[in-house]
Order: C-alpha cells, then sequence, then structure tokens
C-alpha cells in the first residue's frame, strides 16, 4: 500500500513537472487514477496534491484556455522547484554530511522508474533530465519517522512511548496515524489516538525507543473530510512569532527565499567574495536551525542570538564528534 501510493505521487509530480503547460484533471484522471469512481478520484486527488504541497512541491492551478471559464490544469514549473548546483569543500561536505541526516527509501526511487514507464507508455512527453530533481528525500532525524510514515500509508495502527514536557517517565500510547506533518520546524505524526478516543498530534522528538506496528494493513479507514494540516495547527504547541532575520548570498537559499516575508537585494555580508541578500522570515526559533544548517557557508542568521548559538552549538559538536 506504501509504495503503490509512494508511485502515484511521483507519477503526479513527474506528469506535472515535465510538461509545460496546465494539465487538465480529467487528464491527470484516465492516467493516474483509472477505474476510480468520481468520489474516490476527488479524495485521492485532493490528499495527494495536499501530500505533495507539505513537502515544498509548488503545485499551480490556472485555466486551460485564458478566454474561456474551462476546466482548472494543473502544472510544476521546474525553476520553481529545482535547485542551482551546489560546489562544497571537502570539508564542508563533511561538516553538512555530519550536521544533518537525509532520510531516503529505497522502494520510492524503484517507484520513479516505475512511473516513468507507465507515464511513456502513455504518450506524455517525459524530459527525463527534469526527474534529478524529484529525488525523494527528506530531512527527519527522529529514529520512529520510517514507521509513523510508512504506518500512515498502510493505515496500521501503531504503539509507542511518550514522553510529554514535564512528565518524568514516558505513557504507551496507541495511535491510528493518519499522516506525517512538518510543522514549526518539527515534525508530528496526526492521527486517532484510541487511548483518549479522539484526534492528537505527537512530536516524533519525544518518542522513546522504537514505535511499533501494532496491527494489519488497512484496519481503520482516514476520515474523508480530514485535513491533517490543519489538526496540527490546531492542537500542536504555536510556532515561536518571533522573527528571523538571515543573511544569504546571491543566488542561494532559494527554497528560504521563497517562504521569506521580506527580501533586501545588495546588504552587506561576512565576506566580499559574493554579494548578499537579507532574508526576513516570520517562521523561525531554534526548530530552524536544522534547515539553515544544510545550506552550509551560504547563510549567516543576524538574528535572534538563541539560533545563531543553537546553529554555532550544532556545529561545534559535529566538529567535535568527527575529531575525537
Amino acid at each position: 500500500m506504501a509504495t503503490e501510493k509512494a508511485e502515484r505521487l511521483l507519477n503526479l509530480l513527474i506528469m506535472l513537472l515535465v510538461q509545460r503547460h496546465y494539465v487538465p484533471k480529467d487528464r491527470i484522471r484516465s492516467i493516474l487514477y483509472p477505474g476510480s469512481s468520481d468520489e474516490a478520484f476527488e479524495k485521492m486527488f485532493e490528499r495527494d496534491k495536499d501530500d505533495l504541497r507539505s513537502i515544498g512541491v509548488p503545485i499551480e492551478v490556472g485555466q486551460m484556455d485564458s478566454y474561456f471559464d474551462d476546466e482548472p490544469g494543473y502544472r510544476v514549473r521546474a525553476d520553481e522547484l529545482q535547485l542551482p548546483r551546489i560546489e562544497l569543500a571537502a570539508d564542508e561536505a563533511a561538516v553538512i554530511g555530519l550536521a544533518t541526516r537525509v532520510w531516503g527509501h529505497a522502494r520510492l526511487a524503484e517507484a520513479t522508474t516505475e512511473a516513468v514507464r507507465k507515464l511513456t507508455a502513455f504518450g506524455l512527453p517525459v524530459d527525463v533530465s527534469a526527474l534529478d530533481i524529484v529525488e525523494p528525500r527528506l530531512v527527519a532525524e527522529e529514529p520512529s519517522f520510517d514507521v509513523f510514515w510508512e504506518a500512515s500509508q498502510e493505515r496500521t495502527p501503531v504503539e509507542f512511548d511518550y514522553l510529554r514536557s514535564g512528565q518524568a517517565e514516558p505513557a504507551t500510547r496507541h495511535l491510528q496515524p493518519w499522516g506525517v506533518v512538518r510543522y514549526s520546524g518539527r515534525w508530528y505524526a496526526v492521527g486517532f489516538d484510541t487511548d483518549r478516543g479522539e484526534e492528537r498530534v505527537f512530536r516524533l522528538s519525544r518518542v522513546q525507543g522504537q514505535a511499533r506496528r501494532t496491527g494489519h494493513p488497512g484496519s481503520y479507514d482516514v476520515p474523508a473530510d480530514v485535513d491533517i494540516r490543519d489538526v496540527t495547527r490546531r492542537l500542536a504547541p504555536a510556532p515561536v512569532a518571533e522573527p528571523v532575520t538571515v543573511l544569504a548570498r546571491a543566488g542561494t537559499g532559494h527554497a528560504l527565499r521563497r517562504s521569506a516575508d521580506a527580501v533586501e537585494t545588495g546588504v552587506a555580508g561576512p565576506d566580499d567574495t559574493t554579494t548578499w541578500d537579507r532574508l526576513t522570515l516570520e517562521r523561525g526559533g531554534v526548530a530552524l536551525a536544522d534547515e539553515l544548517l544544510s545550506y552550509g557557508a551560504d547563510v549567516y542568521v543576524e538574528s535572534p542570538a538563541a539560533l545563531r548559538e543553537a546553529m554555532v552549538s550544532r556545529l561545534a559538536a559535529v566538529l567535535e564528534g568527527a575529531t575525537s
């Protein structure tokens, strides 16, 4: 079940990415969701779009013909999704490799190959070179991430030990996962808590030990009208409102720039080897440190001081571990 959905998501991403014009909804349905009822198609299509958008894929919606109010179409602009070529010195690459842990799923790579084969068979013009930016990777340091992610795709209940803030000992919890969401710099499992009999969110970094699947795939259904991002916003702690000011080298930090509230170009930076831009982000706090570390020497945190100190502390720990 998890592999089937992963393949469908990649099919959808590839279809919207490799074509220059908006893809009509009925064409998407006929190729990627054949045989599905109207209700089943609408439900799966909306969830698939939400899943792609939750990991940063900018899906655009537009009219097929500007002169007529026809069925909307969908596309993903490669220039909005791809990142420029990144070149790191050996020591920089080592620091970044130690500072971040990348979750890569081998089965998703297999699904990519199958997706290309299917789309080509349908006669779609697939530019394989565009797939270099579709490598399925998610930054996820929590050991339990894989379990919750796969269980949410398979609809399998999960049991885990969870340590809430202020508690001395963890408690065993039981969840029917609906999905995994990145919110305010942290990963949360969202679902139905069978112990409490209500929807709940659990921060994955508070899961103690390894989570355990305790049932059979397909043993529950996700409510048709549920929006897991909305559930997370309602139930998870509110994000830190303190704005973050970051300097980024010109031509770098594209993902940061897309989410920035303001960008000031041509400012003085920590070195004069390139020009710099100042980015202001309303999201942030210490949780943003891990994301900023992935940009290496191309970003510099001006404020807040707590975020800068968190990054320095992480890098110092990495260097200490590398030399010990």
